[in-house]
């Protein structure tokens, strides 16, 4: 995988509390940054592709009128755990 390096611009605070935590980690300031960037964009993707499902299915709803009770969804969502069990049972 090519990689490339790009610059943070932190404050004298920041940067001296990160290098603290990485010493007490034992990891260098440049691991805790990578780590950092990459959980955010993978919590931050997740998000948005959430979202964009979201909308979807309030399109669907709006489109159709389609939709679940309480009382349905709870059905549902017990027949989806007692398959989850049945599974994980084997």
């Amino acid at each position: 995988m090519k990689t490339t390096t790009m610059g943070v611009k932190l404050d004298d605070s920041a940067r001296d509390r990160l290098k603290r935590l990485g010493e007490a980690k034992n990891r260098t300031p440049h691991w805790l940054m990578k780590k950092a960037i990459l959980e955010y964009l993978e919590k931050e993707e997740t998000y948005e592709r959430e979202k964009q499902e979201d909308m979807q299915r309030w399109q669907r709803y709006q489109d159709t009128g389609e939709h679940l009770n309480q009382d349905e969804m709870s059905v549902q969502l017990t027949r989806l755990a007692d398959q989850a069990r049945m599974k994980a049972a084997g």
